[in-house]
């Protein structure tokens, strides 16, 4: 049993790991097609058309490959988490099923138009769809949004006969770390979706090809980055102080702080030890914790050891996983408004050191999101409903490990055989150019 339990975590971990590399990219990307859409409605300026229409393309390959990771997430509740199904299922089925009916089918309905819909619909109509793409990705992410925080945060419930149904809908949607955890992730998706582009233009720059639609991809994508980098300075705030105030063991596992401190310090690097309830080679920035958290040099912030050791998450991966995200965040703003001093001064183009930075950093808000979704995730260890059920205790107990095992192999081949799918097709697009033909009606009369 406690095999099938770890192997059913890994199964789990390594299919939202690879699922949640599309989202984040595809909901970036659709806000600034629309921006280009709309630019190209405003100003009837062709570059804008033939920018949006590629980056469409770019947007349907990442799209396809995420529908079809996700789809594996939903069964593994019934399979290998049916304790945990059956347990919230009147609860945790209600976002799910919202998120496929108002926001899903909405952002497929529209991708639709925009794939095949370019020369059958009107420009308006094909603007307006751009729209209905941008806000049902948006909106799916806020339903499985609902859906996990209500994991960290439970709230608008009660057990009845061991199962926990909802009493208050609203209360369970906008539980108490839904905003900010959906403000922080949606930026996080416009930040990857803005450094792709910013990535594939700075390769096309260095590689002089498509030169005009290059530069004026990257200046858009460069401009709603350094926005959404600087926008994730006070969103990330509002994120930790939601911790704080509701998964406080959660924080001082963050920190690696052990005892309950006031006028506590702000970890910036360590290896904590919870054998040794230590931090080692700890550099940190004093009471800048309890300043950050309650606005008081000298507010007093619970460490570890305030909490039973049971209930401790794995210090390391946690600990370690959240600085990470934060060192990455600050290298974004970094990256990002040098790159806007850099176009103040007219030298973003020619800059090739600054344009090979650009191109291989393309990997890394991609891995900003897996760290801070493995911090929130560990961090909220060992429990699957946060204060009201283990994960020990969620996991399908007929299901032997030899079985999960197999399937983990599975899904792991499936799942690298899909991402050297995206691979290949994303080179073979800008192989192929920027003005591929548009998929229209009239060009499949003509080729008939």
């Amino acid at each position: 049993m406690g095999d099938a339990v770890l192997l059913s975590k890994i199964q789990f971990a390594v299919s939202v790991g690879f699922h949640y590399l599309f989202p984040p990219l595809t909901i970036g990307m659709a806000w600034i097609i629309f921006f280009m859409q709309s630019m190209y409605l405003k100003t009837k300026n062709e570059q804008y058309d033939r920018m949006a229409y590629f980056w469409i393309k770019i947007f349907a390959i990442s799209f396809v490959i995420g529908v079809a990771s996700g789809v594996v997430m939903e069964f593994q509740f019934g399979t290998n988490w049916s304790e945990y199904s059956r347990f919230v299922g009147d609860v945790f089925g209600a976002p799910l099923a919202a998120e496929g009916v108002f926001a899903f089918f909405l952002e497929s309905v529209f991708v639709g138009v925009l794939i095949w819909g370019k020369d059958r619909v009107s420009q308006k109509l094909y603007w307006v769809s751009s729209l209905m793409v941008a806000i049902g990705s948006t909106l799916s992410a806020f339903w499985i949004i609902v859906a996990n925080s209500w994991m960290q945060t439970p709230a608008g419930y009660h057990v009845v006969n061991g199962r926990a149904e909802l009493t208050n809908f609203f209360a369970a949607v906008f539980n108490p770390s839904t905003v900010p955890r959906y403000l922080h992730v949606i930026d996080g998706a416009l930040i990857t979706g803005s450094f792709f582009i910013m990535g594939i233009s700075a390769y096309l720059l260095l590689k002089e090809r498509e030169i005009t639609f290059a530069k004026k991809s990257l200046k858009i994508a460069l401009t709603v980055a350094v926005v959404a980098s600087l926008l994730q300075l006070p969103l990330g705030h509002f994120h930790a102080v939601q911790v704080a105030e509701t998964q406080p063991v959660k924080l001082a596992a963050y920190e690696g702080l052990f005892d309950t401190t006031a006028g506590a310090p702000l970890s910036l690097f360590g290896i904590p030890n919870a054998e040794a309830e230590t931090t080692y080679l700890s550099v940190n920035i004093p009471k800048m914790l309890s300043f950050l958290v309650a606005g008081d040099t000298s507010a007093t912030i619970k460490g570890l050891k305030e909490f039973p050791r049971e209930e401790w998450p794995p210090l390391g991966i946690t600990f370690q996983s959240y600085h990470l995200m934060v060192l990455l965040g600050i290298y974004f703003l970094a990256i990002t408004v040098f790159g806007i001093f850099l176009l103040s001064r007219k030298k973003l183009y020619n800059n090739k050191t600054f344009l090979k930075v650009l191109m291989y950093s393309i990997p890394l808000p991609f891995l900003t999101n897996e760290l801070g979704w493995i911090a929130a995730e560990v961090g909220r260890q060992p429990w699957i409903v946060y204060n009201v059920m283990k994960t020990n205790e969620a996991a399908s107990i007929v299901v032997p490990g030899i079985q999960v095992l197999l399937s983990l192999v599975v899904l792991s081949l499936i799942y690298a055989i899909l991402f050297s799918i995206w691979i290949f097709l994303l080179k073979r697009k800008l192989h192929v150019g920027v003005d591929e033909p548009v998929i229209s009606g009239k060009q499949e009369e003509v080729t008939s």
